[in-house]
């Protein structure tokens, strides 16, 4: 892979990570200063429940933050853009859309069926 390709992921994962830890700091903090005061149960009720999806989003995100610091390390250690599987390089195209990826569209449409079929 070209210096100047490595160089465009490389921002683009450390921005995408940038905004996650952002996202997930202001949560952390503004889940610390809420205060129940909503004397109705409904209302506390309605409170909880946002919060419970909030919290599910963001340990989406936080799966999604481990695999961008993997994929980091990866473009400093020389193995980005390789199959894990296989170990083929991985198409630009896929990298594109997908930076975290660590199979090739090949392994991991395999990989996919096997799940499916194993449950």
């Amino acid at each position: 892979m070209h210096q100047k390709d490595l160089a465009f992921f490389k921002k683009l994962l450390t921005e995408q990570l940038n905004e996650l830890m952002g996202l997930a700091n202001h949560t952390i903090s503004s889940l610390l200063d809420v205060v129940d005061r909503a004397p109705d149960p409904l209302d506390r009720a309605t409170l909880d429940s946002d919060r419970t999806a909030l919290l599910r989003i963001r340990d989406r995100e936080s799966k999604l933050i481990r695999k961008i610091k993997r994929t980091l390390e990866s473009i400093h250690d020389g193995t980005f853009g390789i199959c894990e599987m296989c170990e083929e390089e991985i198409s630009l195209e896929r990298l594109k859309a997908r930076p975290v990826a660590s199979h090739c569209i090949k392994c991991k449409t395999k990989t996919e069926a096997q799940e499916k079929a194993y449950g």
